[in-house]
């Protein structure tokens, strides 16, 4: 018996996060036991060009001294403490430095808490039930935003996802990219409209020219606040995220993955007003043992000091860049910042109608014969790839190399 087949008799389907198994593109996932930089290692031996990077944490790669050492040294401090600490002080004031619209932020565990945290402030500031939310945009374990819409009707509702149907039913849907499909709704009842200002399970797809703008002018005129979901693309297409690259500030803000460069947690905030609705100060009840805890705090401030660098970004973006050849092998390339996503189908992904055109089969020839020269790419058509501090324009030009092999038919033995 296999590892992984061990693991199935003991955890559902061998994985602890659905993301994780090969369900759309087939085949046995190898079972991982050892990363560093830009590479990993399965329980086999083999060595994989990794461009998965954890679904985005790893934005300084595997094992990155930085990271690894005030792991180390909060270790040997104390892991948690249940109490305030001066390094808590610390990355709040670095946060907003980065994000100026989080004049206050509160630390939680992942990017889901985040998400379910600021909902309920939106709700408290605005004295509406309503949430409107984007097809084809993920926000978490959140379940009044994933079993709303088409997908979730499609495999049986709210119910068969374990989620209550009265949240599901206040839960409202609009398209990505079109203002006109947000105006479709009474805004005037709604609390928030949350979205990711760049996705990343529907392909990674900026928004178009005017588009976060407009949203930013119905939710004032309406009253309803707008929440950036960060959690994927906060760190990861610039210093300051989608906000400081489109220039469009939100009232709450929800970051994740990125921020501790591979520790769980996750961050919300925003307007100072918005933020003191909170407990202890206001009535917004919201708790966790674990939250801002010195392990992740700490190592939260090796990344945020790492990131800012001079320079920084700017490599990152051209290793996303190099990658670009890929169209001219006929693969749907998108790319922001240090995100992209690869599929086979419309040239250009503007949101999850498009995205829903990508044919799933031909990207798991792909992918599998990418894995077999050694690439990890994500396990399913359309999520965000990643690349990290730790590679190179050489392991970009590899990639490349790789593919066209792939969509030649060549032998990877060969």
């Amino acid at each position: 018996m296999s590892v992984f087949e061990e693991l199935q008799e003991v955890i559902p389907g061998g994985v602890n996060s659905p993301f994780r198994s090969f369900g759309q593109v087939g085949g046995t996932p190898p079972v991982l036991a050892r990363g560093l930089g830009s590479r990993v290692w399965d329980v086999e031996g083999r060595e994989y060009l990794d461009l998965l990077c954890a679904w985005g944490p790893l934005v300084l790669g595997h094992s990155h001294p930085l990271i690894t050492r005030a792991v180390r040294e909060a270790l040997e401090d104390g892991t948690i403490f249940g109490a305030p600490t001066t390094w808590e002080l610390e990355l709040a004031r670095l946060v907003r430095r980065c994000y100026p619209s989080m004049e206050k932020v509160r630390f939680v565990n992942s990017g889901a808490e985040a998400v379910a945290s600021a909902l309920r402030v939106a709700r408290a500031a605005t004295g509406r039930s309503r949430i409107l939310k984007f097809e084809g945009n993920y926000h978490g374990h959140v379940e009044c935003l994933d079993a709303a819409g088409e997908e979730a009707d499609e495999i049986g509702g709210a119910l068969a996802l374990g989620a209550s149907p009265a949240l599901t039913a206040e839960t409202l849907v609009a398209r990505y990219n079109s203002l006109d499909s947000v105006r479709e709704h009474e805004l005037d009842r709604v609390a928030a409209v949350i979205l990711e200002p760049v996705t990343g399970s529907m392909g990674v797809i900026a928004p178009d020219p005017g588009f976060l703008e407009g949203l930013r002018t119905l939710c004032l005129r309406h009253g309803c606040l707008l929440i950036f979901d960060e959690v994927l693309c906060g760190f990861r297409v610039a210093l300051g995220g989608a906000q400081e690259r489109y220039r469009v500030t939100p009232d709450l803000t929800c970051l994740g993955k990125a921020l501790a460069g591979g520790l769980a947690v996750g961050a919300f905030g925003g307007r100072r007003e918005l933020m003191d609705l909170l407990a202890p100060v206001g009535t917004v009840y919201q708790a966790g043992t674990f939250c801002g805890n010195p392990l992740t705090v700490r190592a939260a401030l090796a990344a945020l000091k790492a990131y800012s660098q001079p320079g920084f970004y700017a490599r990152l973006e051209s290793l996303t860049e190099r990658l670009a050849g890929l169209r001219e092998l006929g693969i749907t390339y998108q790319a922001v910042g240090s995100l992209f996503s690869l599929g086979f189908g419309p040239p250009r992904l503007r949101d999850e109608r498009d995205t829903a055109q990508l044919d799933r089969d031909r990207y798991a020839r792909f992918f599998h014969g990418m894995l077999a020269r050694g690439v990890y790419l994500p396990p399913s058509t359309g999520d965000a790839a990643c690349v990290s501090a730790a590679h190179t324009l050489e392991e970009m030009d590899r990639v490349l190399e790789a593919a066209s092999e792939v969509l030649a038919g060549k032998d990877s033995r060969t």
